[in-house]
Parts: structure tokens; sequence; C-alpha cells
């Protein structure tokens, strides 16, 4: 794609690494740019990260780039790891609200961003009921800080945590019966939860959920599992559109600003496709990249078939 400016030809896509080293996008402008969209009370938050593949980038010329394990690969991969905050509010709706690039230079865990963004998100308005994500984000400390900041969570857990039905004695959670209606269960070094096991290619998969009264968290129901078990899904989703559609794989800058940038824009297009389906312009998120295609696979037919290609 070309324009001229100043009697000048310029490739639009030289432009691209301008407009990625100029620009500081932050994570609380990508949140000021989807609030509008969301209700923001009584929806739920969820958290996962994702490897976004660059195997081919060297370590020492590109910053973010690290070895990640990768549940798509089911193995450690050379990639950039992002890290994500999304939001699905009481209407279904549903937009990422804050996130991080993981940089070993920081010092920081995984977990620690996700304490960090969750106060973040909180401070700019944001007043979730529920708190998902995996078993990776289950680790007691997670859990004591949901618990302090007065929010319920629903969060897979190992097969192996320790809880108790009786004062004193420990089992393995996957050594327990638990009913469809779930089961309520003291967590070791945290207080009461209540458990639910659902299967997932044909191996027993457990969560924990917690309310912060016995009085709620004991009429938890197994529709209420489901229904915030289905919204964190959704992050799932997420992560395959900002690959697929939104292209945050493919850039060719190297410098961190610029990546930060990249995502952030990879990130704001996703949103822009969930307003498209919301509104109705669009079925769903995949729909305009084939529309993007069809035209011009099209024309191409037209311009180049001859009576011999129908014949």
């Amino acid at each position: 794609m070309w324009v001229h400016f100043n009697l000048k030809v310029i490739d639009l896509f030289e432009l691209q690494p301008l407009f990625l080293l100029r620009e500081r996008y932050t994570p609380e402008d990508l949140f000021n740019e989807v609030k509008e969209e969301v209700t923001l009370v009584g929806g739920t938050l969820s958290i996962d990260d994702s490897v976004e593949d660059k195997p081919y980038r060297d370590l020492n010329k590109s910053a973010f780039i690290g070895y990640f394990w990768s549940g798509k690969h089911k193995r450690t991969v050379k990639g950039i790891n992002l890290i994500t905050l999304y939001y699905t509010d009481l209407s279904g709706y549903s937009y990422p609200v804050n996130f991080r690039i993981y940089d070993k230079r920081e010092g920081k865990t995984k977990n620690d961003y996700f304490r960090e963004m969750v106060l973040e998100v909180k401070q700019w308005g944001l007043k979730p009921t529920w708190v998902t994500g995996d078993s990776w984000y289950s680790s007691l400390e997670n859990l004591k800080f949901l618990r302090n900041e007065k929010v319920g969570f629903l969060f897979g857990i190992a097969d192996n945590r320790k809880v108790s039905l009786e004062r004193g004695k420990l089992v393995q959670v996957k050594s327990l019966e638990i009913s469809e209606s779930g089961l309520l269960v003291y967590l070791k070094e945290f207080g009461w939860v209540k458990v639910f096991c659902q299967s997932f290619k044909n191996e027993p998969r457990y969560y924990i959920m917690y309310q912060p009264t016995l009085e709620r968290l004991n009429h938890l129901t197994r529709a209420e599992f489901k229904q915030v078990h289905d919204e964190h899904w959704q992050i799932e989703c997420f992560h395959r559109v900002i690959k697929q559609v939104c292209n945050i794989e493919r850039f060719y800058v190297r410098d961190e600003q610029a990546i930060r940038n990249h995502f952030y824009c990879a990130l704001r297009a996703f949103g822009k496709l969930q307003t498209l389906c919301i509104q109705g312009v669009i079925g769903n998120c995949y729909e305009i990249s084939r529309q993007l295609f069809v035209p011009v696979i099209r024309q191409f037919i037209l311009d180049h078939a001859t009576e011999a290609t129908f014949a």
C-alpha cells in the first residue's frame, strides 16, 4: 500500500515502526477505552496468560523474548508472555481491561503481576463479584489476597491439593466423593471453600469457589459454578482471536516500548471487534477477517479467468 506525501512515495508499512516507537500507551489507556462498553459492577474478572510465539527472534536483540511453557504446544517455546485480565459484565459483554508483558528484569512472577493488576482495575472503578483463573493462579497467597479484597473467586486446583472434611484430617481433593452440587471443605491454611468436579477429555478437573460469607458459600449451586466457569472460558476465546485475527504475533520491531504499543493495539483491535459483535454489525470476530479476503480473491479470479477455466 502506497501514499504520496510531500512528493515522495512512502510505503505505509514503513510508517508502522515510527508509530509504535512514538506512542506511549499504557494498560490504563486500554481500560479507559473499554470502560464505557461494560457495566463496571458485578461481573467476572478472569486472569490468564498466553505465549505469543516468536521462534526466530534473538533473545539478545529483542525485548521480552524468553522461554515459556505453552499450553498450545505442550512444551516450552520461545516467545513473549502476555498476562491479561479479562472482564465479563452481567450482560455478557466482555473485554480485556488490563495487561502485562512478562519482563524478567522486573523480578516479578506472574502471580505478582496478577495481584498488581487486580488492585489497579479496582482503583480504576471495576468492582467484580468473581475473580477466576486456572490452577497456576490458585496459590495460597493469591487466595488470601482476594479474600482480603472481599471478592469471590473460582480457581482450578491440582488434584493433590490438601483439604479436610473434619478437623485434623487432611486428604487430597482427588480422594473425595464430590456430588454435582459440590462439597464444602476446609482448604489447608486458607478456610472454607466449595469444591466442584468437572470432566474434561475424560479426566476429572477440580475447582474451588469462595464467597466472603459462609452462608453465601453454602448456597452456591452447580448452575452458578457452570455460569462463572463459562464466563472464564471467554478469555480462552480471546486468546485465539488476538492471534488469528488481531495478529498479535506479527510484528517486526524489537524495541521495548514499540512492542508494548503493538500489544496494546492488538488488544484494542479486539475490543473494536467485540463492540461490532455486540452492535450486530458482524456475527463474530472472525467474520470481518474473512470479509477482507473474499472480495480480493473474487476479483483475482475474475481478472484471470478465461473461458477455458469454466469449460
